[in-house]
C-alpha cells in the first residue's frame, strides 16, 4: 500500500512540474514577440532612417525651384548689349561717317500744300560721292534785319542719325507763316541755309514766282530726317 501511494505522489509532483515547464515555455515565447513588437515601434532610428517619397519629392522640388546656391539668373535683360543700347540698330557704326558740309549737298525749296502756303520742304541731296552725316536741322536766315537762325521744332528731331549714302536726300519741314490776312509778313525771294557744323551758308531760291511771304514771329524748322513723318513734323 505505502509503494502505491508513493507513485502516486512522485506522478503527481511529475505531472506539476512538466505543466509548469509548458506554461514557462509558452510565457518565454509570447514574451519575446512582446518585446520584439515594441523595439521595432520604440526604435528612434526606425522612422527616421530614411526620408520617405513625399519628403524627397519635395526636395526635389526645392532644388528644381531654387536652383544651386549662388546661381545667376539669365535672360534677355541680362545682355550687355540691351542695357547699354551698343547693340545693332542704334546707329554707333556712323560714329566714323564724316559730318556733312554745306559743300556736301544741294539744297532746293519746294510748297508744301496749296494756298495759303505756310510751310516749305527743304530737301538736301548728298553730291559729295561718300557716305556722310547730316547734323542737327537746317540754320536758315530768312531776312537780312534777322541775323538770329529760325528756331527748331524738338519733336521732329530724329531717334538715330541721318546718314546720307552719295545722292540721298534728307529733308526738313520749314513753317513760314499762319496764314492770316493781318499778319505781318515780309516777302522773301532767296534765303541762306547753313549745314550744321560748317562756316558757308548756301543760297536757296524760294519758291513761286513771287517767292513766299515769312513772319518772324511764327517761322519754325524741323530737323533733318530720311523722310517727312506725320505727327513729328507737324507745327
Amino acid at each position: 500500500m505505502s509503494t502505491i501511494r508513493h507513485r502516486t505522489v512522485f506522478l503527481a509532483v511529475t505531472a506539476t512540474a512538466v505543466l509548469g515547464l509548458a506554461f514557462t515555455a509558452c510565457g518565454s515565447e509570447g514574451s519575446g514577440v512582446r518585446t520584439s513588437g515594441q523595439e521595432a515601434a520604440s526604435s528612434p532610428g526606425a522612422a527616421s532612417s530614411a526620408p520617405s517619397t513625399h519628403d524627397a519629392g519635395r526636395a526635389e522640388d526645392t532644388g528644381a525651384a531654387g536652383g544651386p546656391a549662388g546661381a545667376t539668373p539669365t535672360g534677355s535683360g541680362s545682355s550687355p548689349d540691351a542695357a547699354s543700347g551698343s547693340g545693332p540698330g542704334t546707329g554707333s557704326a556712323s560714329g566714323s561717317t564724316p559730318v556733312c558740309a554745306t559743300k556736301d549737298v544741294s539744297i532746293s525749296a519746294a510748297r508744301k500744300d496749296g494756298p495759303p502756303y505756310t510751310h516749305i520742304v527743304l530737301t538736301a541731296r548728298n553730291t559729295s560721292g561718300h557716305s556722310c552725316r547730316m547734323n542737327g536741322f537746317p540754320e536758315i536766315q530768312f531776312l537780312e534785319g534777322h541775323r538770329e537762325n529760325v528756331p527748331a521744332v524738338a519733336k521732329s528731331k530724329p531717334a538715330a542719325p541721318v546718314v546720307l549714302s552719295a545722292g540721298a536726300p534728307a529733308y526738313a519741314l520749314v513753317k513760314l507763316s499762319d496764314g492770316g490776312k493781318d499778319e505781318d509778313t515780309e516777302p522773301v525771294i532767296a534765303f541762306s541755309v547753313t549745314v550744321q557744323g560748317s562756316s558757308a551758308p548756301a543760297t536757296v531760291r524760294a519758291p513761286g514766282a513771287e517767292g513766299v511771304a515769312v513772319d518772324s514771329a511764327k517761322w519754325a524748322t524741323g530737323y533733318w530726317t530720311p523722310e517727312l513723318r506725320n505727327g513729328a513734323d507737324d507745327f
